[in-house]
């Protein structure tokens, strides 16, 4: 399928659950008016998840109806789209791919604070640890789009935020 150019960025914020997608994607939002994709919300919207997954205490996310369902909506650009994986996205949707890291410290606290437990627990960890999203990203779309942002402190997120806004703005003025 050929691209359309858009007059406003699409943008992928990913990231192991716990780093701080989803504080930024708000935070982004608010300051951007770009439409905040939370794509774990739209699979239950939309009715994109299958059956239970025991071990992981969540249901498995059917891609392809969730791709179907957001082809529509990431045409005319303008939005942020926050998950945990990239790799199943179009690589046309996106001009800007934000990886999100935190410390395993800091993940983990998050994470039990989140009620995460046992393999679930272990495995963000560990995802965390080989930079597993990180080079899921890396692999899935051309590196100059691939951005890593360390996020363990209030300072750390707001200059995150900044960083994002400047690098739309830059990719407004190019592409005009």
């Amino acid at each position: 399928m050929q691209s359309v150019p858009r007059s406003l960025p699409n943008i992928l914020v990913t990231g192991t659950p716990g780093v701080g997608k989803s504080t930024i994607c708000k935070m982004l939002s608010e300051r951007t008016k770009f439409t905040w994709r939370e794509v774990s919300k739209l699979a239950e919207e939309y009715n994109c998840l299958d059956e239970y997954d025991p071990e992981y205490q969540c249901p498995f996310l059917n891609e392809d109806k969730l791709l179907d369902v957001m082809e529509g909506m990431m045409l005319k650009g303008g939005n942020i789209v926050d998950y945990h994986g990239s790799e199943f996205f179009p690589e046309r949707w996106f001009d800007g791919v934000f990886v999100i890291r935190t410390t395993n410290t800091t993940l983990y606290d998050r994470l039990k604070e989140r009620g995460y437990s046992g393999k679930k627990l272990e495995d963000n960890i560990q995802c965390e640890i080989f930079e597993t999203l990180l080079e899921e990203a890396q692999s899935s779309y051309k590196p100059e789009i691939v951005k890593e942002l360390q996020n363990d402190t209030q300072e750390q997120l707001l200059t995150n935020i900044d960083t994002i806004v400047e690098w739309i703005e830059r990719w407004k003025e190019s592409n005009l």
